[in-house]
C-alpha cells in the first residue's frame, strides 16, 4: 500500500515537475500512453544518460482488458506500478482500472532487466468527478454502483421505450470523440476509417533504399535481405545479401535474445542495436561503435522484419567519431534536428559553466584583491596615521595642523659609529631590526605614534596625531620599556647589552604631510630640537627629561632624580631630570607581558618553597632562595640542561 501511495505520488510530482503537457501526448488511450512510455524514456535518456529506467509492453486482450509486462533491474518496487498507471488513466482518460498481478518470473536469459511482473489491467466502471470525490473507492461501493447504475439504465430504457424515443448513450470521453471522427471531402463526417492501399508499389528499390539510408530488411532466421545505402557503408558486410543480422549487430533495448519471437513479442518497442567491433572493418577499431534506434514491423506477407531506424547520436562531437556526417542521414529525418539542437543546448550549458566559472575566478580575485587591500592599507597606516592616510586615498588635501602640548622622545645606540666600524653591514642591520622589532611593539602597547628612524635613532610622540590629556605618562612608560628591551639586544663586537640614551621633551609642535611620492607626517617646531638635545646630551641606559616634561609627569606616580643644570647646544643653560621609574607599574606592565601567568607561577613557587622547608635544614636558606628562583625559571619554560647546570651550582655556592 505505502508503494502503490508513493507511486501515485510521483505521478503527480512529475505533473508539478512540468512533464504534464508531455505525459498528455503520449497517447490517446490508456492502451496507447502505455505503449509509448518507453519511448518517452528513451527521449529523457538523451539529457540523463545516467538514467535506467524500467521496460514497459502492452498486449490487447479479446474481452477489453490488458496484459501489461514489466520488467526492472530494480526488484521489489513493482507495487509502485498500478499507483503511477491508475492515476494516470484517472487523470487522463477519466477512467478507473484495477491491477492484479498474474505472473512474476525472473528471466535469466535476459542481461539487464531481470524481474518480469506481469499485470492484468481491467477498466472499472466510469464515475463522475462528484462521485469520486463524495465515495471512497471501496469493493462494496463499486458493486452497489454498478447495481444502481444498471436499475437506472433499465428504467431509463423502460421510459424511452414507452414514449418512443431511444436511449441515451453515455457520454464518451473528448479523446473517444475525437478520435471517432473523421472528415472527409467538405463537411462529410464518418465515424469509421478504412485505408486505401494502391494496386502497386509505386516506388522502385534504389529509390527506396536511398529515401530510408538506414533501414534492414531480414527473414525469421535473420538473413538480411535488405539494406539502406548509409548503412551499407557503415558496415560493408552488409552489402552480402544473405548474411546473419546477429553476426553484426547485437540489441541493447529492448534487452531480449536476438530471435525472431523475442522480437515480435517487443514489437512496439524502440529497437536500439549496436555494432560488433570484431566485425568492423580496420578503420573502425579506434571509433566508438554505431548505435541505431528504430521501430519494428512484421510483414506477413514476405515474412521479414523491417526495421526503420536512424542513427542514435547526440551531439556533433559523436558524430566526428564515428567520421560521419549529417549528409549521410537523410533530409526528413529529425535525427539532423536532435543533433543541431542538442548541440546547441550543450554550447549554451558550456556557456553558462564557463560563466560560472569566470564568476568563480572574479570571487577568488575579488577576494585576493581585499587581502592584497588589507595589507597594503595596513602597510600605509605604519607609514602614516590612519585618519591621515584615508584623506590621501580619497584624494583630499591634508592639512597641517598645530597642537599646542605634546610629548617628543629620541633615542639612539651609545657608541654605534665605534659598533658600525668593527662589523659587518648586516650585523649590523639584525641588531637594529632585533631592538626596533621590540620598540614597535611597545608603541602599541603605550598607544604613541611613530615618527621614523634615522640610523640609531627613533622618534615617538605622544598626543599626535590624536591629540590626548595623558601625552606624557604614554611616552614616559614607552621610554622605560625601552631600556628594559635594550637589555636583550646583543652588541655584535662585544657581546654584552647594547645601551640607549634616551631623551623627552613637552611642548607645542606644528604636524603635516610632506612630499608625494614618498610622503611623511612630519612634526616641526623648536619642541623636536630640544628633544633631540636631551636625546644627544644624555646618560647611557638613562631617560633624560627637560623641565617641561618633568612638571608633566611630577604628579603622575613616577619617580624622578635631579640632575641640575647643563649646557645644551643651541639653547645654553636647562635644569634636566632623570626618570627613573613607575611607582604603580610593574615592569610586566610596562612591557605589555601577561601578568596572571607570573602571579601563579610566584603562588607555585611559593608553595614549593613551604613544602622544601621541612627538607632543608635552616642553615641552608640560601639554597632554598635559589631553588625558589630555578623553580619559576621552569615557570618560564627556561632549557632543561640550562636549568640543571643552575641547579647544581646553586647547592655548591650555597
Amino acid at each position: 500500500m505505502v508503494l502503490r501511495e508513493f507511486g501515485e505520488y510521483f505521478f503527480e510530482f512529475c505533473k508539478r515537475s512540468g512533464y504534464d503537457h508531455m505525459l498528455r501526448t503520449l497517447g490517446g488511450n490508456l492502451y496507447e500512453f502505455i505503449e509509448n512510455l518507453d519511448a518517452l524514456h528513451s527521449y529523457l535518456s538523451l539529457s540523463y544518460q545516467e538514467m535506467n529506467a524500467p521496460s514497459f509492453r502492452v498486449e490487447k486482450n479479446e474481452d477489453g482488458s490488458m496484459h501489461l509486462h514489466y520488467y526492472s533491474d530494480r526488484r521489489g518496487l513493482y507495487h509502485i506500478v498500478p499507483g503511477i498507471i491508475g492515476a494516470a488513466a484517472l487523470d487522463f482518460f477519466n477512467i478507473e482500472i484495477s491491477m492484479e498481478i498474474v505472473n512474476q518470473t525472473e528471466e535469466e536469459e535476459r542481461t539487464g532487466k531481470k524481474e518480469h511482473i506481469v499485470f492484468l489491467v481491467t477498466q472499472n466502471p466510469v464515475l463522475s468527478y462528484k462521485e469520486r470525490k463524495k465515495f471512497s473507492f471501496s469493493p462494496q461501493y463499486l458493486a452497489d454502483s454498478e447495481k444502481q447504475n444498471d436499475t437506472q439504465l433499465n428504467d431509463k430504457k423502460s421510459e424511452n421505450a414507452i414514449r418512443g424515443g431511444s436511449v441515451c448513450p453515455v457520454k464518451k470521453s473528448h479523446w473517444k470523440t475525437i478520435r471517432g471522427i473523421i472528415t472527409l471531402g467538405k463537411g462529410k463526417l464518418l465515424r469509421g476509417f478504412d485505408p486505401v492501399y494502391p494496386k502497386t508499389l509505386w516506388i522502385d528499390t534504389k529509390t527506396f533504399c536511398n529515401g530510408l539510408p538506414f533501414h534492414m530488411v531480414f527473414d525469421k532466421e535473420l538473413r538480411v535481405k535488405q539494406a539502406g545505402v548509409s548503412i551499407q557503408k557503415i558496415v560493408p558486410g552488409l552489402q552480402t545479401m544473405g548474411i546473419c543480422l546477429d553476426h553484426y549487430f547485437s540489441i541493447v533495448h529492448p534487452e531480449v535474445p536476438f530471435t525472431i519471437s523475442s522480437i515480435q513479442k517487443f514489437i512496439n518497442s524502440q529497437f536500439v542495436f549496436q555494432t560488433k567491433r570484431e566485425m568492423m572493418p580496420e578503420s573502425w577499431k579506434q571509433r566508438p561503435m554505431l548505435e541505431l534506434r528504430g521501430q519494428m514491423i512484421w510483414m506477413e506477407s514476405l515474412q521479414c522484419m523491417l526495421y526503420l531506424c536512424s542513427p542514435l547520436l547526440r551531439t556533433l562531437h559523436e558524430l566526428e567519431e564515428r567520421q560521419m556526417h549529417i549528409a549521410d542521414i537523410a533530409p526528413h529525418d529529425v535525427t539532423r534536428d536532435l543533433i543541431l539542437l542538442n548541440q546547441q543546448r550543450l554550447a549554451e550549458m558550456e556557456l553558462s559553466n564557463q560563466l560560472e566559472r569566470k564568476k568563480e575566478e572574479l570571487r577568488v580575485l575579488s577576494k585576493h584583491l581585499e587581502e592584497e587591500k588589507k595589507k597594503t592599507e595596513a602597510l600605509l597606516y605604519a607609514m602614516l596615521p590612519q585618519h591621515v592616510a584615508n584623506q590621501l586615498k580619497e584624494g583630499k588635501r591634508v592639512e597641517a595642523g598645530e597642537f599646542q602640548e605634546c610629548t617628543i622622545l629620541f633615542s639612539d645606540v651609545v657608541t654605534f659609529t665605534n659598533i658600525c666600524a668593527q662589523c659587518e653591514p648586516i650585523q649590523i642591520v639584525l641588531m637594529l631590526n632585533s631592538m626596533y622589532l621590540q620598540f614597535d611593539r611597545l608603541t602599541t602597547v603605550h598607544d604613541v605614534y611613530k615618527v621614523e628612524t634615522i640610523g640609531d635613532a627613533y622618534m615617538v610622540v605622544g598626543g599626535v596625531p590624536v591629540p590626548v590629556s595623558t601625552h606624557a605618562e604614554r611616552v614616559a612608560n614607552f621610554a622605560l620599556g625601552i631600556i628594559i628591551a635594550a637589555k636583550g639586544v646583543q652588541n655584535p663586537v662585544s657581546g654584552n647589552p647594547i645601551q640607549i640614551r634616551v631623551g623627552i621633551h613637552t611642548g607645542p609642535v606644528l604636524a603635516g604631510v610632506v612630499g608625494e611620492k614618498m610622503p611623511r607626517y612630519c612634526l616641526f617646531g623648536d619642541t623636536v630640537n630640544i628633544a633631540s638635545r636631551m636625546e644627544s646630551h644624555g646618560v647611557p641606559s638613562k631617560i633624560h627629561l627637560s623641565s617641561s616634561a618633568y612638571h608633566c609627569l611630577k604628579y603622575k606616580n613616577f619617580e624622578m632624580t635631579e640632575r641640575g643644570e647643563i649646557e645644551v647646544k643651541g639653547k645654553g643653560k636647562m635644569h634636566t631630570y632623570f626618570l627613573v621609574r613607575n611607582k604603580t607599574a610593574c615592569e610586566n606592565e610596562i612591557m605589555g607581558r601577561p601578568i596572571k601567568d607570573l602571579d601563579s607561577g610566584r603562588e607555585s613557587a611559593q608553595s614549593f618553597q613551604e613544602d622544601r622547608a621541612e627538607m632543608v635544614p635552616s642553615s641552608h636558606q640560601t639554597g632554598r632562595v635559589n631553588l625558589t628562583y630555578l623553580y619559576l625559571l621552569k615557570q618560564m619554560h627556561v632549557n632543561t640542561t640550562t636549568l640543571s647546570v643552575l641547579f647544581c651550582s646553586s647547592f655548591s655556592y650555597s
